[in-house]
């Protein structure tokens, strides 16, 4: 199911907002906070939740095999 909203659709780079400095005046539609923008994102949950589900399922395996077999 395509979502054909307008207000939803990205654009493709030549018509994008520029970064919001004066909300209360583009209070109905803002562009982006300054953190949205220049937020590091390189370490994210990603490699974390790599990891931890692995895990949190093998745990979750030898449980089942000592309680229920």
């Amino acid at each position: 199911m395509e979502n054909t909203d307008p207000k939803f659709q990205e654009t493709s780079g030549e018509n994008k907002k520029p970064v919001e400095t004066d909300y209360a005046k583009h209070e109905q539609d803002p562009g982006p906070s300054p953190q949205a923008v220049e937020e590091d994102n390189k370490k994210g949950a990603g490699p974390v939740m790599k990891w931890i589900i692995p895990i949190i399922v093998v745990i979750l395996l030898i449980f089942w095999f000592i309680f229920w077999k």
